[in-house]
């Protein structure tokens, strides 16, 4: 999903599945896409098309697929309670590993960044968070976090330059961060009360301080802070800080959804001044959030637009200038920002079935 190429063409992998209850395709199968931007001269436009179909033989429905940092691995999960790692180079797929740990359905993957080694993390209704790591060619539980009391919905690394550092959202309203120290053993940091009644989502900010391109000194290291967002049945999306002692605290909280807050994507930053999420939830609200001044911070919401269903992911291109969207609607649409401001839908995936079309749709026009 995160894999991007800068070459005359863009490719954009997309998985075409729900990260919750909700699967796009037969629940055995996962659908992998390449979006391209075509400047040539006789080809113009956007293109989507199917790159690979896993059958990946889960007995169950599949909650989430993750491509790795190389876009040469899935990870998926299911309701079978396991999670499989499959090798889909050159459009083939081969099993390299299948993951029994959880007691219940695997909910999200996430890959560390590999330069920490192959490191997976998931999570689970059983309350549990497993990391996974390959230790010569072989696929081994290494850590087992048991300090929630309900379904663990999320999982999160944070960016590499902070360290193998976890973040993990609970039903039980809790947020846990989890830091490797070394040898084995990992720092747990727990932030309760997070979100009333539970905590569905979160992100990471990327580790480049806003405005940096344009006003940090050369030869100056940057003063990072780690910061998150997490999304909540409290209909909010909060903002996470880590003070100078160590310890979360909540920085800000952003209301505009009416009902419950199901995926939550920080864009990722080169270092221009503007901040920017990305949140989705039953209500079917789409909304792009924005903070222009970091002494401020104060972060405005604009409607990319009204689905007529739940919408449960969305997820950021690596350049942050294409926005995925999957809902309950059985679709994933690919949203672009135009030279006036407005998100136009650029392509859309309908039902699992293969067929693209592509569009330009307001972002507005069912605005409620």
């Amino acid at each position: 999903m995160r894999k991007l190429v800068l070459t005359c063409y863009v490719p954009f992998e997309l998985l075409c599945n729900c990260p919750f209850p909700v699967s796009t395709f037969p629940k055995s199968q996962i659908r992998l896409y390449t979006f391209r931007a075509c400047t040539e001269k006789n080809e113009m436009g956007e293109v989507v098309s199917v790159i690979n179909t896993v059958d990946t033989s889960h007995e169950d429905m599949i909650h989430d697929a993750q491509m790795d940092y190389y876009g040469t691995r899935l990870a998926t999960c299911s309701s079978d309670r396991s999670v499989k790692i499959f090798d889909v180079r050159n459009g083939g797929q081969i099993l390299i590993a299948d993951l029994r740990g959880h007691e219940g359905p695997v909910w999200q993957v996430a890959w560390a960044h590999p330069m920490y080694g192959n490191i997976l993390a998931s999570c689970s209704y059983d309350r549990k968070v497993i990391i996974w790591k390959e230790e010569n060619g072989t696929w081994e539980k290494t850590h087992e976090h048991t300090g929630h009391d309900s379904s663990v919905n999320s999982v999160c690394w944070a960016p590499h330059d902070y360290g193998l550092i976890l973040a993990c959202g609970s039903s039980d309203g809790a947020i846990s961060l989890l830091t490797y120290t070394g040898e084995g053993q990992w720092e747990v940091k727990k932030i309760n009360n997070a979100h009333t009644i539970g905590c569905n989502a979160v992100s990471w900010a990327p580790a480049v301080v806003p405005g940096s391109l344009i006003d940090q000194p050369s030869g100056q290291k940057p003063n990072y802070i780690k910061k998150f967002a997490s999304g909540g049945c409290d209909n909010l999306i909060k903002l996470w800080k880590e003070e100078e002692d160590g310890q979360w605290k909540e920085e800000q909280k952003l209301e505009a959804h009416s009902d419950w807050v199901r995926d939550v994507a920080w864009a990722p930053s080169i270092g221009l001044p503007t901040s920017t999420i990305a949140s989705c939830s039953q209500d079917g609200r789409v909304f792009i959030w924005t903070c222009d001044d970091v002494s401020s911070n104060t972060w405005s919401p604009k409607l990319l637009h009204k689905f007529n269903d739940v919408v449960w992911h969305v997820s950021w291109s690596i350049t942050a200038n294409i926005l995925a969207v999957s809902g309950g609607d059985n679709k994933v649409t690919l949203w672009k920002e135009s030279v006036d401001g407005q998100w136009v839908c650029i392509s859309d995936v309908n039902k699992g079935q293969g067929s693209v079309s592509t569009s330009v749709t307001e972002g507005q026009q069912n605005e409620q």
